[in-house]
């Protein structure tokens, strides 16, 4: 049996506020976590759909959550959400999600884990696929699991409601979506599960669903979900807000400093080991004026990087961000191109990788986002604002899109 350390108050305290929106019986997960489990780890459930195999740093909050849980010698309980996947989560979303196939969510999975296991203790760490119980299922345990949860139950949840006061279909595959994952709770026998606070409803069903199955109902903590790099929508790929975990550091640095500046503190909280005390000192100086903003996000870009690189990474990519900006200086690692013939900036850009698509390309342009600095770096810059603008072959030229991405060009 394995042994478990009576945690702190403080530890306590530290793992159910530190960037924490929501915990449903906080009276009941606090006891649990001071008197035990019977000597046993507790076992702390995160349930994951592999719906992409790019994550951001947005998904590494609810990751840092779990590893606190670990470092207090609880067990990280993972389910690969290889069955829900395939139905599409409907969390906060106005239309169906596309489905995806298997082999999409076995793909997404292998590279899921590559970047999973940089934050969390692998060795405190138990993985597990919904099809070792949902490949066992018959149509007769689907419509078991269906009768216990009503029609009017499930159009309490937000997004279904307003779809359906709205018009938009809902799928009844759709209502089976967090059927699946409370029942995943069910098998996993979960104490506690952690997520987003999209997540909500979902979690909730496995609370509903343990004690029809005899065992006692989990307790519930969802996590602040940070915004993206515009400040207000919630960070994610479909919106192009996001920072990737796998980012460069200079890359992941530029866009840190994006940030406006009212946001900056939630991501102090939920990405950073920086203690509480420093930081309510620290949002208090510039509320009073004694600091700069600008000072606050160095820092706050500086821990981030560390995080998810390491120490050197963010010094070198602080400085060459402050080289860039603050001195108007640019960048001395500046990738080349190879151009052959004058050639249009729209199709240059898509081909370089400096926007994704055309649409893109024609709206960076037209948004006064490129520049070309037909001298290298010794000249001025030229602002492109003509979507029909022709790059011409000069050695050495450089062309710069956005804030953050330049290429040279060689011929």
């Amino acid at each position: 049996m394995t042994v478990i350390q009576r945690p702190t108050q403080e530890q306590i305290q530290h793992v159910l506020t530190r960037g924490v929106e929501q915990i449903v019986k906080e009276d009941e997960l606090r006891r649990l976590l001071l008197e035990g489990n019977k000597g046993e780890p507790l076992r702390i459930k995160l349930g994951v759909d592999p719906t992409h195999y790019e994550l951001t740093i947005g998904h590494a909050v609810v990751f840092r959550k779990l590893r606190q849980f670990q470092k207090m010698g609880h067990k990280a309980v993972v389910v690969i959400g290889d069955w829900t996947a395939r139905l599409g989560d409907p969390s906060d979303r106005l239309e169906a999600r596309k489905p995806l196939t298997a082999e999409q969510v076995k793909a997404n999975a292998e590279t899921y884990f590559d970047q999973f296991f940089r934050i969390v203790d692998r060795d405190l760490t138990e993985v597990h696929y919904q099809t070792e119980w949902f490949d066992k299922f018959d149509l007769g345990d689907a419509i078991k699991l269906l009768s216990l949860k009503t029609v009017a139950q499930m159009l309490e949840r937000d997004d279904f409601a307003n779809r359906y006061k709205s018009g938009i279909e809902i799928y009844l595959s759709e209502f089976m979506y967090p059927l699946l994952q409370g029942y995943d709770s069910v098998m996993l026998r979960s104490d506690v599960e952690i997520g987003g606070t999209d997540q909500t409803f979902n979690l909730l069903v496995g609370r509903e669903l343990q004690p029809v199955f005899g065992q006692p109902p989990q307790q519930i903590l969802t996590v602040e979900l940070i915004v993206g790099l515009d400040g207000y929508k919630k960070m994610g790929k479909s919106l192009s807000n996001y920072i990737a975990m796998t980012a460069p550091p200079h890359e992941m640095f530029g866009k840190l400093m994006s940030l406006p500046d009212h946001a900056m503190m939630s991501y102090f909280e939920t990405l950073t080991d920086v203690p509480q005390a420093e930081l309510d000192e620290l949002r208090r100086k510039m509320a009073e004026g004694s600091i700069n903003p600008r000072d606050v996000k160095l820092r706050m870009a500086r821990e981030i990087v560390t995080e998810f690189h390491d120490a050197a990474a963010a010094r070198e990519a602080e400085e060459a961000f402050i080289r860039q900006f603050s001195e108007r200086k640019l960048p001395t690692d500046i990738p080349t191109y190879r151009l052959s013939e004058p050639t249009n900036i729209i199709t240059l850009m898509v081909d370089a990788k400096l926007a994704g698509s055309k649409s893109e390309a024609r709206r960076i342009v037209q948004q006064g986002g490129v520049s070309f600095f037909p001298d290298g770096e010794t000249g001025e810059a030229v602002r492109v604002n003509d979507v029909n603008f022709i790059v011409p072959v000069l050695d050495g030229a450089i062309l710069k899109v956005g804030k953050l991405h330049y290429i040279k060009i060689k011929w």
